[in-house]
């Protein structure tokens, strides 16, 4: 299968069953796909490229994280309803599965900044897999949720100006509900542009949807981000 080609969930399906557990070739089979699942090989590139900044068993935590995410993205895929909807669901569980179970917050925590190309507004937009990763760094304690915040609330900003800060004074940034999280998530919504909206940053953006944001939580900043994929 050429990467350029991939339609839908039945090609995925074709491309995993011939991949292999090291590197990031299975994550390559979601590349150019119709269900529009952006971000799994750009996260484990990330990943694998900053490994050598982690001590020896940081790196094992990461790999192993990938491997997890590779070998149940094999073993589920032909388990799951062919429709898209019920491919991203089994996508991000598995996110939050393989990157609870293999501890990536202990190899992450100390080197957030690592994750600077994978935190990024506009990659939120639409939900994906960037944004249940923004989520997993979200618990990795209190100076990662701060990081994060920082830098999100930052992004906003130059997006949208002033209303990020207008919002983040009267109704203080928290988290995202997320029907696909166990924990009870929200943040407040922002007042966003119609579904047209795109950024200079990400021009293939544009056409796209915005989530729907809610409100809650008590901090200042976006300190938990969860959003409801579809």
């Amino acid at each position: 299968f050429s990467p350029f080609s991939w339609t839908g969930p039945r090609d995925i399906q074709a491309c995993l069953v011939s991949s292999g557990d090291v590197g990031c070739g299975t994550f390559q089979c979601f590349n150019n796909n119709s269900c529009d699942i952006q971000g799994l090989h750009h996260i484990c590139l990330t990943l694998l490229h900053n490994a050598g900044r982690y001590d020896s068993q940081g790196k094992s935590y990461v790999k192993d994280a990938l491997r997890c995410m590779a070998l149940g993205l094999r073993q589920r895929i032909s388990c799951v309803n062919r429709r898209c909807s019920a491919v991203k669901d089994m996508i991000y569980s598995l996110q939050r599965e393989c990157y609870s179970r293999h501890q990536l917050c202990l190899a992450l925590r100390q080197h957030m900044d690592t994750m600077g190309s994978l935190v990024q507004f506009h990659l939120l937009f639409p939900p994906g897999p960037y944004v249940e990763l923004v989520n997993f760094l979200l618990s990795c304690g209190d100076e990662a949720r701060s990081w994060v915040g920082r830098k999100l609330q930052t992004q906003c900003s130059q997006h949208w100006g002033e209303l990020c800060g207008s919002f983040s004074s009267t109704c203080p940034f928290g988290q995202l509900d997320h029907s696909l999280n166990s924990s009870n998530l929200s943040i407040p919504a922002p007042i966003v542009p119609g579904p047209s909206y795109h950024t200079t940053e990400a021009p293939e953006l544009e056409g796209r949807s915005i989530p729907n944001l809610v409100e809650n939580e008590t901090e200042s900043t976006f300190t938990k981000l969860n959003v409801t994929s579809s």
